[in-house]
């Protein structure tokens, strides 16, 4: 038999298997999910976030981000990393405003929000879009102690000693700094002082407070790490990890009563546009009040808003603590702002740089 004539049917059979397959992997590639709601991105992309938060919260977002980028490549098949840009809160507004590309914001006071809705990058409604204001967590301003807590410091009152050394970040550039100067304006307030009463007591604290860091993680290693100062001024989760760090040489003090500090969050919304991570970005805010990230937030000694919050960790319970809020002090953060922090406001009245400082 001639071979030419067996060797044509086996060429036309191999050229339609392999248009066969060709035709096959055409459809397979052109088959992926269209983008999601929001513009997210094509499923086999992808997709990076810049959370920019402030100083304190670099734990806790370790540990969201990497629950979070697990759950959303589950839920829509695309993976997510997130980076992280932590500094003092109001430095941080600032850099948004001036370019820095976060795709959410998750800062310490609404101020620093606002302000960068005012700039046009995020839209007006910010505070509807979450449940709470877009406040997920809370904290209280407390008191870190040395070891055996020598000054026998226990409330506020104890803090206007002339043997009392204070440590506190600026209130300028730090959230922190802001609500430990507005939680000891409060109290006394709380406890039945005038405005006046508050006034010298807050003036008297600055006077005993020889460092103003700018953010609330460097006043924590000027008092655990420097050892300067009899007790240092911070929010509860960052307490818990400053005295977690000490291994047994600082203690936590709670105050009768304190600030509730509310830190918002918000997707910034001219950079997830531009970005097509819009779909990605909302999912993550919202994944912080996820029975899974709730927990995750607890666990981090911040107490997660709604009804029966998880505990900070097995056996555990909440500390009991009096709160007052931003309205008690000032009526509202706008006021505060004007009043304590703004030009020629309270702070800048009381506040003398102590020399060579």
């Amino acid at each position: 038999m001639n071979s030419r004539l067996l060797l044509k049917p086996l060429l036309t059979r191999s050229l339609a298997l392999a248009f066969a397959a060709l035709l096959v992997a055409t459809l397979v590639g052109c088959s992926g999910s269209s983008p999601g709601p929001g513009g997210a991105a094509n499923r086999a992309q992808a997709i990076e976030l810049l959370n920019v938060s402030y100083d304190p919260t670099r734990e806790l977002y370790r540990d969201i981000n990497a629950a979070f980028a697990k759950h959303y490549e589950q839920e829509h098949g695309t993976p997510v990393s997130i980076k992280q840009s932590h500094a003092a809160s109001g430095s941080q507004s600032r850099a948004v405003i001036d370019g820095l590309d976060a795709d959410v914001v998750t800062l310490a006071t609404w101020p620093d929000v606002e302000a960068i809705a005012k700039s046009g990058l995020i839209r007006e409604d910010w505070q509807h879009r979450y449940d709470n204001r877009s406040i997920p967590y809370h904290s209280v301003v407390v008191f870190v102690v040395r070891k055996g807590n020598p000054k026998k410091i226990a409330d506020w009152p104890d803090l206007d000693r002339d043997d009392i050394s204070i440590i506190t970040p600026n209130p300028k550039t730090s959230g922190n700094g802001k609500y430990s100067l507005l939680a000891a304006w409060g109290a006394a307030l709380a406890a039945g002082g005038s405005e006046d009463d508050a006034k010298k007591f807050v003036s008297a604290i600055y006077r005993r407070t020889p460092v103003l860091d700018t953010g609330a993680r460097a006043a924590t290693a000027t008092f655990s790490q420097k050892g300067i100062g009899d007790v240092h001024l911070t929010f509860e989760q960052e307490a818990h990890l400053e005295v977690e760090e000490s291994k047994g040489d600082l203690e936590i003090v709670y105050p009768k009563r304190s600030i509730r500090v509310d830190p918002p969050v918000a997707v910034v919304d001219t950079n997830v546009d531009r970005k097509a991570s819009r779909h990605a970005a909302e999912a993550y805010l919202g994944f912080l009040y996820s029975p899974e990230g709730r927990a995750i937030i607890a666990k981090h000694h911040l107490r997660p808003w709604g009804d029966n919050p998880p505990p900070p960790a097995a056996g555990e319970t909440w500390p009991t603590i009096e709160t007052f809020d931003i309205a008690f002090v000032a009526g509202d953060w706008n006021n505060a702002m004007k009043k304590f922090f703004g030009e020629g406001g309270v702070f800048d009245a009381i506040y003398q740089p102590q020399a060579g400082k």
